[in-house]
């Protein structure tokens, strides 16, 4: 009698695949707002740009759109490591938002794509749990996305994410630094930890070097669990940021944005100064996490390397018209921001410099 092959022989489960798809569809249907249209056949989202509805009118005079990719780094090895799959959706998520904030863009939708040795149901929807959640913080639709499960591309208990956003902004309401002049005032929003960059260096410093477990309590950071701190997710600054550009729909005082990933501030900070201008910071005008010092004195890391490696405790910066910088301040932290002035804007040559 003639055998024959299978997918699921060959490490594909078209079952679990389908089992997945069913357990997510009421976190996905729950970051859906009244521009998110049905669809019949499903093989992609649909989402309005402007809407008529009494109700909920939006519509726009001249939108521009604005798209981003990101993942999560080698974060995700660390999440595969404790089973722990939803925190990393929120840094998903963070990681595409938070940069088209840069631009005065609020997040439309967001599609997600999972790659899995093998398809787990339960590990799955955990990890689209996440990224539902980091939807709803970003207040955008998790319109669609895609999980391949690749038994000969990746080792057992390995994956992979990666996300994609798009969002509108107004022409007119383009943040894109050239308003930046001496004497602006350079507000940080702090970060909620060690965010979703330098992990392969953490990664070093705590496994290799001081051969720790991720279940570890380590004295320095309170007593907690190590897992616990390196899968802190990224604060998602969206609502802060779109609440607060709302506030000025004539006067642009904001005149530029960045958001604190791999490189720091000394690397992030200069993508939206003109080439005329600097950008003056003054360590120690906020606190650096625990988790930067543990990670620096354990190293060692030089602090150079250290302000171009992590956020330091800083996740998103603002560069605001001098006249406007406490009110705004005082705006972000009735949000919920930590709100620190870190530093002001001085001629230069497109530079940070750490005072």
């Amino acid at each position: 009698m003639t055998k024959y092959a299978t997918y699921k022989e060959a490490g594909v489960d078209i079952d679990a695949g389908d089992e997945m798809v069913r357990q997510i569809q009421s976190h996905v249907a729950g970051t859906y707002g009244p521009r998110v249209m049905p669809t019949v056949n499903g093989f992609a989202g649909l989402f309005r740009l402007d809407y008529d509805e009494k109700l909920f009118k939006k519509n726009y005079r001249e939108p521009v759109l604005v798209a981003c990719t990101d993942g999560v780094g080698s974060k995700v090895q660390l999440a595969a490591q404790v089973r722990r799959y939803d925190t990393v959706g929120i840094d998903l998520v963070a990681m595409s938002v938070n940069d088209m904030l840069v631009n005065g863009a609020e997040p439309l939708f967001f599609l997600d794509y999972l790659g899995v040795h093998k398809l787990t149901p339960a590990e799955t929807v955990d990890m689209v749990k996440g990224v539902a959640a980091g939807c709803k913080m970003a207040d955008c639709a998790l319109l669609g996305g895609e999980t391949a499960e690749m038994p000969d591309t990746y080792a057992e208990g390995d994956f992979d994410m990666a996300g994609f956003a798009v969002g509108v902004v107004e022409r007119k309401r383009i943040i894109n630094g050239t308003n930046v002049r001496p004497g602006d005032v350079i507000l940080g929003l702090g970060s909620s930890g060690l965010h979703s960059n330098g992990y392969t260096l953490v990664r070093n410093i705590c496994f290799k070097k001081l051969r720790l477990k991720l279940t570890d309590r380590i004295e320095e950071l309170d007593g907690a669990m190590l897992a616990d701190v390196l899968l802190e997710p990224t604060r998602i600054y969206v609502p802060s940021i779109v609440r607060l550009l709302a506030q000025y729909k004539v006067k642009q005082v904001v005149h530029a944005m960045a958001h604190i990933t791999g490189g720091g501030l000394v690397g992030n900070i200069p993508r939206v100064l003109p080439k005329h201008c600097n950008a003056v910071i003054r360590k120690g005008s906020w606190p650096v996490l625990k988790v930067f010092k543990f990670l620096q004195r354990a190293g060692p890391v030089e602090e150079a390397e250290m302000y171009r490696v992590f956020n330091m405790g800083i996740g998103y910066v603002l560069v605001v018209a001098e006249d406007f910088a406490d009110s705004i301040a005082a705006k972000l932290a009735r949000y919920g921001e930590n709100v620190y002035r870190i530093g002001t804007i001085a001629s230069g040559m497109r530079k940070v410099i750490l005072k």
